[in-house]
């Protein structure tokens, strides 16, 4: 069997993954009665390069024929290495991209197996892992409610690094559905359950991420960048199959968040640091285009940076959102300078100068206008937009807004004092 395992590695590594499959699969199958640790292990080793050609050859169609087959093994092998064999095949067909209605298909056959057998710890993992399939298919209320029945049956067996699993995944839920303080409530579950727990690297790494993610919704972007360094420090500690994209993603966010602070010179200086030259992603370029566009506080270098990488920076949830709001901000700094010098100023002539349509430009001016950004009024007869100055503050106003306060805590405290002498 050794020398059969040897054949499928060679197939393996000449990139001929089908076969390598057929020939993993038949070790297997050879060996379903396996007792002796020996054959067990070659087992376990064909069962792991059989998940890595799946992923490599981004085809898992077999997956759940090849679980079913295993049954009569996983029967004479101990449960906590067959939860291991499971999670571990199931963890590789899910970092197939577009996998994501096979990952579920197989992770609820192996539940209901896992529920038949009563292998609990088993059960509970896989269905943790199909909580997160669910969400990576958009499928949040469903996930919500299964989170929900695992939450109180894991807190029962007092398994806190599930439940930091739990809540961690909950959490990036309520953020996706922007429900912001349901998401910090959860990840602050997730933080208790990690402090009374050794938490390993990659989780802690991705606890920092959705901190940073969090912090960064708020506008407290110093905040989020220093979460994002750890998270970015941790993964590129990990082995880069484990944690490549995951740290890619932390310095993209690192970027980010120096971009929305303002501090666009830093941009430069994180990507030519010694832990980023590694990456190169076009996103990377994206973001440099970004800052430039907002050190100019240009909307057109905006615009045509948007455009050019639209695919990039629109595929990342967190990034477009907040590229949502630079771009309202360029767009009101930008309006703001073009009208200021006006006392009153047609709209069509503000929506040529800033290159946009006019029903676009009205609309963002009137949205100015209510916000109290622009002091101001629409004389949609004239199709003019009138700019007043702006009043000087009344200094008197202040004073006698204290003054009357004052005299409300005078006289109550006489009413309280005269109640007493009653």
């Amino acid at each position: 069997m050794q020398a059969a395992l040897d054949e499928a590695l060679v197939q393996y590594k000449a990139g001929d993954y089908v076969k390598a499959i057929s020939s993993y699969q038949a070790v297997v199958e050879g060996l379903l009665a396996a007792t002796s640790e020996d054959e067990v292990k070659l087992v376990e080793e064909a069962l792991k390069q059989i998940g890595k050609a799946y992923r490599k050859s981004k085809d898992a169609s077999q997956a759940q024929a090849l679980l079913s087959l295993l049954k009569p093994f996983f029967a004479n092998v101990p449960k906590a290495k067959t939860g291991k064999i499971v999670r571990s095949l199931i963890d590789q067909i899910s970092r197939i991209e577009g996998a994501s209605a096979i990952v579920e298909e197989v992770t609820k056959s192996v539940i209901t197996w896992a529920e038949t057998e009563e292998r609990t710890f088993l059960r509970l993992n896989l269905q943790t892992t199909l909580a997160s399939c669910l969400f990576q298919s958009k499928k949040f209320i469903e996930a919500l409610d299964l989170l929900t029945s695992l939450t109180k049956e894991v807190k029962k067996l007092d398994d806190k690094l599930l439940l930091v699993s739990i809540f961690l995944l909950e959490s990036q839920i309520h953020h996706q559905l922007v429900h912001l303080p349901k998401a910090r409530a959860a990840l602050t579950s997730a933080r208790t359950a990690a402090n009374a727990v050794y938490c390993p690297p990659l989780l802690q790494a991705s606890l920092d991420m959705q901190g940073g993610t969090l912090h960064a919704e708020e506008n407290d972007y110093r905040t989020a960048y220093s979460y994002f360094y750890e998270s970015y420090e941790n993964f590129t500690a990990l082995p880069k199959s484990e944690a490549k994209k995951q740290s890619e993603k932390a310095l993209k966010y690192m970027l980010l968040t120096k971009i929305m602070e303002g501090s666009v010179a830093d941009v430069q200086s994180l990507l030519t640091g010694k832990l980023a030259l590694r990456y190169s992603e076009p996103e990377l370029t994206a973001l440099v285009g970004i800052a430039k566009a907002k050190n100019e506080a240009s909307l057109a270098v905006f615009k045509s940076v948007l455009e050019e990488h639209k695919v990039e920076l629109q595929k990342d949830p967190v990034i477009s959102r907040h590229l949502e709001q630079l771009y309202s901000d360029l767009f009101e700094d930008n309006l703001l300078t073009l009208v200021s010098p006006f006392s009153e100023v047609e709209i069509d002539h503000v929506a040529e100068l800033i290159q946009l349509e006019l029903s676009v430009v009205e609309k963002k001016l009137s949205q100015m206008i209510l916000d109290s950004k622009l002091n101001g009024i629409l004389d949609q007869g004239k199709g003019c937009l009138i700019v007043f100055e702006d009043a000087d503050a009344d200094s008197a106003y202040p004073f006698a807004q204290e003054t009357i306060t004052n005299i409300g805590t005078v006289v109550e405290s006489l009413h309280s004092r005269a109640g007493k002498l009653r």
